[in-house]
């Protein structure tokens, strides 16, 4: 096992790439602390799991709830290995002209301010076992996606964040690195599909934007987690790593309304 005894603080564990991660986690031997705002899906979700995991209801984007969540994870285990910022939104997908005041502080603090609770309260702990911060960001935190700004922005700045933090805890031996997906079949991006003029197209031009050919479920990206928060990358931080098929390399773009690739 890759992750044995370890504890792990999963925030948006109870869904899409988060769950994918909840279950891979607790195969390779963790014990899963897995979060959700919405009230019953965390609970649901580590019953699943397994008695020995924990679930809870938590809202990232306020402090109160993380302070709380993290001194719940302490009670039950009495350490915390690993901090996992997976928990984020994506809507609204648009240009930033039209992005409203609300949904730009939504975006910001569910997807970036959220690092900053997590962090602060729970660094002393991380501190303590030499543990790891890992950020679910995004391949287009890396290279921009048309209308779709303030997203963007939340995952550029989580991309350099990584960086900053890497740099300020190395000397305390705690790593901090990112995953960046490009798409990844989740709830949140059928969602964000639906929103598209051409949401059956939207389909094929996920599979194609991959070299590799598809547009994959979350487990590839859950193995490349549980690689960042093992001992097999304990030489490894500040590193903004791409779960992508290959899509930021080359010139490859297939229009959702036809067959051409630009």
């Amino acid at each position: 096992m890759l992750l044995p005894g370890k504890v792990i603080f999963l925030s948006g564990g109870s869904t899409g790439i988060g769950w994918d991660c909840a279950k891979v986690y607790a195969a390779e031997g963790a014990l899963v602390a897995l979060v959700s705002r919405t009230p019953g899906e965390a609970e649901a979700a580590a019953g699943r799991l397994g008695d020995e995991h924990l679930g809870f209801a938590c809202d990232v984007s306020k402090e109160g709830d993380v302070e709380a969540a993290i001194a719940k994870v302490l009670g039950k285990f009495g350490r915390l290995d690993a901090i996992h910022n997976n928990a984020g939104i994506a809507t609204p997908s648009k240009p930033l002209h039209e992005t409203t005041d609300a949904e730009w502080v939504a975006l910001f603090n569910t997807n970036l301010k959220s690092v900053l609770f997590t962090t602060r309260h729970g660094f002393e702990a991380l501190k303590a076992s030499k543990g790891c911060i890992l950020n679910t960001s995004s391949l287009v935190g890396v290279i921009g996606q048309e209308n779709h700004a303030a997203y963007t922005a939340t995952k550029g700045g989580m991309n350099t964040l990584t960086k900053s933090m890497a740099l300020d805890y190395a000397p305390l031996g705690i790593r901090v690195n990112a995953v960046c997906p490009a798409g990844t079949w989740t709830p949140m991006l059928r969602k964000w599909a639906g929103e598209q003029p051409d949401s059956d197209g939207i389909h094929r031009y996920l599979d194609e934007i991959h070299p590799l050919g598809y547009c994959p479920d979350g487990d590839v990206i859950a193995d490349a987690c549980v690689f960042l928060l093992s001992d097999k990358a304990r030489f490894v931080t500040g590193h903004i790593m791409h779960v992508s098929g290959g899509a930021e390399i080359g010139y490859r773009r297939t229009s959702p309304s036809s067959n051409q690739t630009i």
